[in-house]
């Protein structure tokens, strides 16, 4: 981030910080969308910061910045039945606010349990050098709203891992510059070899902060009995 602000910077730009995954995270020693002007969050029901419905936040410290995104969340208005831009009708309800305000009070300790099921996690894993396991820098701290790491036969352990009762995901199986949304930037396969490598071999397992050392204990013993 430190790096993207300083091009931002030099060329007059705002970078805006994409913080759906990461909310609670820190670099740094800084919070998560508290790393530039603008950044953005979700508090989809299954992100370590949850409502129970759908909702999101845009933060930034820049007043005209915040009346604008006030403006836009209810159609681009100003005054009541004055509107000074076309928006959109993006206002969070009040039951998915309150739900959200009793859940931030436990957010810290739902974070360092988070990471005590990842370090169990890759004791146990690390244990077979070919899974590739999550990597954080030092200085960083994740919030592992997924926990997912990299092996070459992933359909294949994906199936027998459904065989034993283990639910796994592939979040981002195709990478945009393969999407058809961004066929009109004339991409192909083979265009960026290591994103494609990485999307054919990730997978996330079960994630949450109250996963016991005997359910990290089974799901990770099918991993290893069952990895190529």
């Amino acid at each position: 981030m430190d790096k993207i602000n300083e091009i931002a910077d030099k060329h007059g730009l705002i970078v805006i910080e994409d913080g759906a995954q990461s909310f609670g995270a820190e670099y740094k020693g800084k919070k998560s969308c508290n790393l530039s002007k603008l950044a953005t969050t979700s508090f989809f029901p299954a992100k370590p910061l949850g409502c129970f419905g759908d909702g999101g936040a845009v933060f930034t410290d820049d007043d005209d910045l915040a009346w604008k995104m006030k403006s836009l969340r209810v159609h681009g208005q100003g005054k009541r039945y004055e509107y000074k831009s076309l928006g959109i009708n993006a206002r969070m309800d009040t039951i998915q606010a309150a739900v959200l305000r009793v859940k931030l009070k436990y957010f810290d300790e739902n974070i360092k349990l988070r990471n005590e099921v990842v370090e169990k996690y890759n004791k146990k894993l690390s244990q077979n050098h070919s899974i590739i396991i999550p990597f954080v820098e030092e200085f960083n701290l994740s919030t592992y709203a997924q926990y997912s790491i990299r092996v070459e036969n992933r359909d294949e352990l994906q199936r027998k891992l459904k065989e034993n009762g283990i639910p796994t995901a592939v979040y981002y199986a195709i990478p945009l510059h393969l999407q058809e949304a961004f066929e009109y930037l004339g991409y192909k396969k083979g265009d960026f070899p290591i994103s494609e490598k990485v999307s054919c071999e990730i997978m996330s397992l079960p994630m949450n902060p109250y996963l016991s050392d005997d359910e990290i204990g089974f799901i990770c013993g099918n991993i290893l009995n069952n990895h190529i």
